[in-house]
């Protein structure tokens, strides 16, 4: 882990979607750390920095997979292969990835997939992964091809019913569950999303690993301005991945969050 910006080449971008673009750069593994699944970086566009799930975690070399939401993705979108950006990390508590021999199932809602990629990849080498990949039309849905590649069973889910499954992420996994069962799961999306998923694994007796998004603006957990109502717990630190018994104990979890300002909304 590095605590300063180190400043590095994009050397591929992939138009993933209409709104989605996935950047990779070169991470020398021995010198700045290998990171886990699940676990964050800080992006620096010279002007602001932001937090970036880690998309895909290859041979020295890192991705992350960005949303063009505002400003800060925008300006990133608007970035060259060759162009530079100062990234710093990697955070937080990530993914289990010590798993084999087991059946999991893992659920992303739009770009919530990216952390997805990265441990849905991970175990597909020693366990029976199935992916739920969802988004709001088939235009949004991510990684599926790569992962049918890796062997992962792919489940497509479009709330609009342009491809796969027609319904919510948790329509589909309601359905799964009616003729599979799993060991495991790991979830990340909106987080009314992943409040349906998480009612749905508790009654289906499933345990999982779900990973939360807030504002943050250290990343070292000393600010604070990313603790979550509850427990007072850092996603920066604690998580940004929690087990079940850690969401229950999470108050605000999927009832509000917090501005910049600490408000909530």
């Amino acid at each position: 882990m590095i605590n300063e910006p180190k400043i590095v080449e994009i050397t591929e971008i992939i138009d993933e979607t209409p709104t989605i673009k996935t950047f990779k750069f070169e991470w020398d593994f021995e010198e700045l750390g290998k990171p886990n699944p699940g676990e964050f970086v800080m992006v620096w566009n010279f002007n602001n920095e932001k937090p970036m799930s880690i998309a895909q975690i290859n041979d020295n070399e890192l991705a992350i997979t960005v949303k063009n939401i505002g400003d800060f993705t925008s300006q990133l979108h608007d970035l060259d292969v060759g162009s530079q950006i100062g990234v710093r990390g990697s955070y937080g508590s990530g993914f289990d990835n010590s798993f084999e021999g087991k059946k999991i199932i893992a659920i992303g809602g739009g770009v919530g997939m990216a952390p997805i990629n990265a441990i849905a990849s991970d175990l597909s080498k020693n366990n029976d992964v199935s992916v739920i990949v969802a988004a709001q039309t088939k235009d949004e849905l991510l990684y599926g091809e790569s992962l049918e590649k890796l062997g992962v069973n792919v489940h497509y889910c479009t709330d609009d019913g342009s491809f796969g499954f027609e319904g919510f992420a948790t329509n589909c996994l309601s359905d799964l569950l009616e003729s599979s069962t799993y060991d495991y799961a790991f979830v990340c999306g909106p987080e009314i999303m992943m409040k349906g998923i998480f009612d749905i694994l508790e009654d289906a007796d499933i345990p999982g690993q779900y990973s939360l998004e807030r504002y943050m603006k250290c990343a070292l957990g000393v600010c604070g301005q990313c603790c979550v109502d509850g427990e007072g717990w850092r996603i920066c630190v604690e998580g940004p991945v929690f087990e079940n018994e850690k969401i229950y104990r999470i108050t605000e979890f999927a009832k509000y969050r917090r501005d910049a300002s600490g408000v909530k909304y």
